[in-house]
């Protein structure tokens, strides 16, 4: 099996079998809502911790990767922002209006993102998806869940008024949901101190990619209902718009002048289509927001984009 046929078979392996994996526990009552809310924070915590301080650890230092993470932030900024501004505000909801903010913001840029970039680009557009993906998780944890946070007690009705301004900000930032940045901090001093990451952990780190891909697609078919999906397709649609038209045509203008390797400014274009991610739903259940309306946007604009969009980008960047 040559390396591309063996991507692929780990996008059915990594995104498709968990999926229908928990879909089915919830259909046969084999697992409860507690179990599945335990998983969930043991991939944020735990999983994505050490995935984090092991890749940051061995992340290339040099001038020339300067606007990868400029990219990074801009590719869920930039979608936040305006989901924010021109949609998600209209939602008299919190809940609603949090569960759009996140699905805005978090892109599959590492899974389906990395995979396609790879069938076209081979090892180089791979790594060039990891490095920009990373910098999704400092700002999953500095800004998605801050701002879950704020739109949770918004929706239970708690008054900034009533509580010191410190704890409100303890409450947001300094909770075990924010260890990844800690293991991001830790592997980039790691990093720039010189010190070697031990040849043994290249292996664990393979192993706890496709333990956390279990442990982070699982909840989410738990979470999926195909009902609910139809009842919130509405309210997707300008999701649809911001991921599919709004983005890969901005993203295109920008990169057009400021990237001039062809490999690096086409994958950019690539991740600015992605759908939305599987930790926009994984974050709406953590902090009980509209998790079904994360979930549609999660199962309609991943299907249109294995059924339409990559195909079509395809053919036309190959």
């Amino acid at each position: 099996m040559d390396a591309a046929t063996l991507r692929l078979f780990f996008v059915v392996t990594d995104l498709i079998a968990p999926l229908v994996c928990g879909y089915a526990l919830k259909q046969r009552h084999l697992i409860t809502q507690r179990t599945n809310d335990r998983l969930i924070r043991f991939n944020i915590i735990i999983v994505n911790t050490i995935l984090a301080l092991l890749s940051f650890w061995v992340l290339p230092l040099t001038w020339s990767l300067l606007l990868l993470p400029l990219f990074g932030f801009y590719l869920v900024l930039f979608p936040g922002g305006v989901g924010y501004l021109l949609f998600a505000r209209r939602l008299p909801d919190y809940l609603d209006r949090g569960a759009y903010v996140a699905s805005a913001m978090l892109a599959n840029l590492g899974t389906l993102g990395g995979v396609c970039a790879f069938i076209l680009y081979n090892e180089e557009g791979f790594a060039y998806t990891q490095l920009i993906g990373a910098f999704q998780n400092v700002l999953l944890c500095l800004v998605v869940f801050p701002y879950a946070r704020f739109c949770q007690r918004k929706a239970a009705g708690l008054a900034a008024e009533h509580r010191s301004r410190l704890r409100d900000l303890r409450d947001m930032f300094l909770t075990p949901n924010q260890m990844c940045l800690v293991g991001m901090i830790l592997g980039l001093v790691l990093n720039a101190c010189g010190v070697a990451r031990p040849a043994a952990f290249g292996p664990v780190f393979q192993s706890l990619v496709h333990i956390g891909a279990w442990s982070a697609m699982l909840p989410v078919g738990f979470l999926l209902s195909f009902g609910a999906a139809r009842r919130n397709l509405g309210r997707i649609r300008s999701l649809t718009f911001l991921r599919f038209v709004l983005m890969p045509v901005v993203t295109y203008l920008i990169a057009k002048p400021l990237v001039a390797d062809p490999v690096l400014r086409h994958t950019i274009i690539i991740l600015s289509c992605c759908p939305t991610a599987i930790n926009a739903v994984l974050s709406t259940r953590l902090y009980k927001l509209n998790v079904d309306l994360a979930a549609t946007s999660f199962l309609v604009t991943t299907a249109a984009y294995l059924v339409v969009i990559f195909p079509v980008l395809f053919f036309l960047m190959k």
